[in-house]
């Protein structure tokens, strides 16, 4: 009991000295480009549209903009090389006849890690980016404003190797007092712009707070994303987030309670405690069988209304996936190589750290959440059928999810909703452009976009595990199992990134930790 006790205390201690703040990235010395052209020949091209795959197809980028997709041929048959674009000396090639190119994935909902995580920025960023990740939305700009602006500027520059970041403060951070009146919102709105946010995330407030901070934010031109939090929503919920000017909610908190036709309150345990978060997440898995049934007349009722005001949903099923099944989220194949002990100790069950809430998690609780699964994904599946928005977010770093592989997750669960896995790399590209603002530059595979790309061997509409990092297990011609997949380049803003070659980097950084870590326990002057 004295050894746990100790080792305990040295890990608590290695973690606050060698991540006493989330580092910056270091500068980049990866990734080749942007060129004064480049050719990229043969490829398939699922352009992120809905549109069917085509190909062959060759992509001309110039600088970091697409200014030529060529139709070259036909499958199975010899390219066409007098329809293909000409090459100079100055030109740079990929050869990649028969790989598959998409769209830069967008992550709506990405948080870059922090202290408790014990997260350096370049293994965060270089997880989401070994993923095809190439824009994302940090909500709550949890490292501060300024920390998140400034990783910003460096990443348009293309000085450091990571996503396209836009920065979401929470509401009301930085505020010298609370803020409590319409005023009082108005003012920290445009004060928040002024600082250069692209956006609030909400958790709640009073109605007077929550109407007017919307609304101040939609009229100046800056956009929202939502997390209904219990402690709000029985007087705020996604209803009036949507009439107030709300452009997104996340996972689906806010959504139940809209749809609540015999109750006004969540049926809470009467020993509830918001700050016990098995009590919080337990109870939260009882929350859809409390609405109204699918297709009944007030959940088609409320499903319209968010039609019509052009509502975005960003469900982020995986962050919660480990609450319908504790094993497999715990056991997942990429955390004994890609995840870091200090991210593991966060994961692991606490009653102080935030989503480690596995007290006493139960066959019951898992039940419950695998039937709040099966309503949610019925909810978000018919409005994609009914053309609403609904994009891929994966809320990483929490809850046994790692960052890009939590992604390729997010996925698989919009799949496993009802979603064709076009409509799933829609909701991974267009879709979450359209709502970040930015679909005149991202998004889709189109002459004059940015020139951000996914790029695998492997054809991801007939497996989404092929985009795993750790790729899938196939059976070769000589009957043994191989890997197969995981992205082979992302390209962003031109600039042409060796995914494997990343995701030997984060290794090396959790080898490092480990090893650390080993020294730290064993030194001379500890008996254990």
């Amino acid at each position: 009991m004295l050894k746990k006790i100790l080792m305990t205390a040295v890990f608590a201690v290695f973690a606050m000295s060698a991540f006493s703040q989330i580092e910056p990235a270091p500068d980049r010395s990866e990734g080749d480009g942007p060129y004064d052209k480049l050719i990229i020949r043969g490829v398939v091209l699922i352009d992120g549209t809905g549109a069917p795959p085509t190909g062959p197809v060759d992509i001309v980028v110039e600088k970091n903009k697409i200014t030529r997709i060529q139709q070259v041929g036909y499958p199975g048959l010899p390219i066409q090389e007098a329809r293909r674009p000409k090459a100079d000396e100055n030109t740079k090639v990929l050869d990649l006849e028969g790989y598959y190119l998409m769209p830069g994935f967008i992550d709506a909902h990405a948080h870059i890690g922090g202290r408790g995580q014990g997260t350096p920025a370049e293994y965060v960023y270089k997880l989401w980016m070994a993923h095809g990740v190439t824009t994302i939305r940090d909500p709550s700009a949890g490292n501060g404003l300024d920390w998140v602006l400034s990783e910003k500027k460096r990443s348009l520059a293309n000085e450091i190797v990571a996503p396209r970041l836009l920065a979401y403060t929470s509401f009301g951070q930085g505020a010298k007092e609370p803020i409590v009146t319409a005023e009082q919102a108005k003012a920290w709105v445009n004060e928040n712009k002024n600082k250069g946010a692209d956006g609030i995330k909400f958790f709640g407030a009073n109605p007077e707070v929550m109407e007017a901070a919307i609304s101040e934010n939609k009229r100046i031109g800056l956009r929202s994303a939502m997390h209904h939090q219990q402690l709000d929503v029985a007087r705020w919920n996604v209803l009036n987030s949507a009439r107030a000017g709300l452009t997104s909610m996340e996972h689906w908190y806010g959504l139940p309670e809209a749809l609540f036709e015999d109750r006004t309150i969540q049926d809470f345990r009467l020993d509830y405690n918001y700050q016990n978060e098995q009590h919080r997440f337990a109870e939260a898995g009882k929350l859809w069988k409390q609405a109204a049934a699918p297709y009944s007349e007030h959940w088609n009722n409320v499903m319209n209304e968010l039609l019509e005001l052009d509502f975005t949903l960003d469900p982020t099923f995986n962050i919660y996936e480990a609450n319908r099944d504790l094993m497999r989220a715990r056991t997942a194949e990429w955390h004994d190589t890609y995840t870091l002990p200090s991210l593991w100790r966060f994961y692991s069950p606490s009653r102080q750290s935030h989503g480690s809430y596995w007290f006493d998690w139960t066959t019951e609780e898992e039940l419950q959440w695998k039937e709040n699964y099966r309503l949610w994904m019925t909810f978000i599946n018919e409005y994609k059928n009914r053309g609403g928005r609904v994009t891929a977010g994966s809320d990483s770093g929490f809850i046994y999810q790692l960052y890009g592989f939590a992604y390729i997750r997010e996925l698989e669960l919009l799949r496993e909703a009802g979603f064709h896995p076009l409509e799933v790399i829609r909701s991974a590209t267009m879709y979450g452009a359209e709502a970040l603002g930015m679909e005149e530059s991202i998004g889709t595979v189109e002459v004059g976009k940015l020139a951000d790309f996914v790029i695998l061997e492997e054809n991801p509409l007939q497996n989404l595990k092929v985009l795993y990092g750790t790729g899938a297990i196939r059976i070769d011609e000589n009957n043994k199992p191989v890997r197969v997949g995981g992205v082979k380049y992302t390209v962003k803003d031109g600039i042409v990134y060796d995914a494997k070659k990343l995701l030997e980097d984060v290794k090396k950084i959790v080898d490092a930790a480990k090893a650390e870590e080993n020294a730290t326990i064993t030194q001379p002057g500890l008996d254990w």
